[in-house]
Formats: C-alpha cells, sequence, structure tokens
C-alpha cells in the first residue's frame, strides 16, 4: 500500500514537472525566494498575512469548485495576485518583474485539460454524421463539443468523462469533437466561436439522428454563463430519467 502511493505521488509530481503550464508556474514562484533573501521584519508581516488570505480562499474554491482543473486555475490566480501585492510591498520594480514573468507564461504555456474519456469516443465531423445517420447505433448520443484553448472548456473538462461512466449504455452513448482541430463543423451545428468562445463547450442531445437538446441555448450571450458541473448537465439533459428508461427496457 505505501509502495502504491509513493509510485503515485512519484508519478503526480512527473507529470507536473513535464507540463509546461505546471512546471513555469513553479519555477516563477519559487524565484520569489531568492529575491526576498535580505526582506525586512514588515515584509514579513504582509507574507504571513498574504499566505493566510490565500489559504483562506483555496479553501473556499476547494469546497466550491467540482473539478480539480477549476480549483488550480483559480488558486493559480489568487497566488498571483498575492505575490504581487507582497512584491510591491518590497519594490515596484519586483511587481512589475512578476507581471512579466506571469504574461510570459500565459503567452508560453496552457493549462491542460482532464485527459481521460471515461466511455466516451473521441470523434471526427464524419465518425459524428455516421454515426447519426446510422439506425443500428444506439437511440440517444451526447456529444461535447469542445476546444482546448478554452479555459471554460479544461475547467469543465473532468465532468464529461465521468458522467459518461456513470450514464453509457446501450440506449445512451457518449462522444466528443475538438473544435480547435475541427473549427467548420462549428457552423454545422449552430455554435459560435466569436465573442471568445462563450458558447464553449456546447453540448446537444440527439436521439435518432435529431437534436432533441443542447446545453448553452443559441442565445448563451443574452446571459449571464453558468459553469458546467456534473450536475447541471445531468438534469438539463435527464440523465437520470434515460438510465431508468434504459433499466425499465424501454
Amino acid at each position: 500500500m505505501e509502495e502504491e502511493k509513493r509510485e503515485g505521488v512519484i508519478e503526480r509530481t512527473s507529470w507536473i514537472i513535464s507540463e509546461p503550464y505546471y512546471f513555469l508556474h513553479l519555477m516563477a514562484f519559487f524565484s520569489y525566494l531568492p529575491i526576498r533573501s535580505s526582506a525586512s521584519h514588515r515584509l514579513f508581516d504582509r507574507e504571513i498575512q498574504a499566505s493566510l488570505a490565500f489559504l483562506m480562499f483555496s479553501a473556499i474554491k476547494m469546497v466550491r469548485e467540482e473539478t480539480w482543473e477549476a480549483f488550480v486555475a483559480d488558486s493559480l490566480l489568487y497566488a498571483k495576485i498575492f505575490l504581487i501585492a507582497v512584491s510591491l510591498v518590497m519594490d515596484y520594480r519586483v511587481a512589475i518583474w512578476f507581471c512579466v514573468i506571469f504574461s510570459v507564461v500565459y503567452l508560453l504555456a496552457q493549462q491542460p485539460a482532464f485527459s481521460r474519456l471515461g466511455t466516451a469516443k473521441k470523434l471526427t465531423p464524419m465518425q459524428l454524421e455516421d454515426l447519426l445517420s446510422d439506425g443500428t447505433t444506439t437511440k440517444y448520443w451526447l456529444i461535447e463539443f469542445y476546444a482546448c484553448c478554452s479555459s471554460k472548456c479544461v475547467r469543465s473538462s473532468r465532468c464529461f468523462p465521468e458522467l459518461s461512466i456513470t450514464y453509457s449504455n446501450n440506449l445512451l452513448s457518449f462522444g466528443t469533437i475538438d473544435l480547435g482541430l475541427f473549427p467548420n463543423t462549428a457552423a454545422k451545428f449552430g455554435i459560435s466561436l466569436a465573442g471568445g468562445m462563450s458558447q464553449l463547450p456546447t453540448y446537444i442531445l440527439f436521439e435518432k439522428g435529431v437534436e432533441v437538446s443542447r446545453f448553452p441555448d443559441f442565445y448563451v450571450d443574452a446571459a449571464p454563463s453558468l459553469p458546467i458541473t456534473k450536475k447541471l448537465l445531468c438534469q438539463h439533459f435527464e440523465l437520470d430519467r434515460l438510465l431508468l428508461d434504459y433499466i425499465n427496457g424501454s
């Protein structure tokens, strides 16, 4: 058991180091240690205050956020804000330096999305068209349209695979299409990629090849967008009802 835990820690550490997004952020944060080596007692007090505030906000986010990706994104944002604030107390030039570093990291690296698919299938537009026109496939298909360059897609990337594990059956199947690879598919399904990709991710439920429901709606820009959660998707597409229909043989 202990060996498995050690192997798990080593695997996660190797993964973090191999991911530029996390590695560059770690290097940026660690660079603060040699910079503040000659700091005063007054700065130490500010560091304690910033650390306590960071821990408080992180604890709140840990309770509220549903996915690890969303928690990490928010925690890193708070850490950068507090680090720059403390640097201002030390020297405004140090704060500017960290602003430059974090801007470069933002340009060079992107937060990785959850990589596992669960029981969902990664589809091309041609494969989706074949599945929807093939009468021998499952009655329902729930498709996620996403793009890895969208922060909203990254934050919610864990929800769809986990839902697919729970609700996939002979009645309902799950699939994904990367609109970053196939942008022309967006127009075909009425998904707008303009305005900061505010309609991504989009989920569409097909029944026998015909769209019966989607989230978000066509007019998502008219109202504030909701954070994607498993509960939200489950309620919107009535996945529990579809699962009961399968169990009851409907």
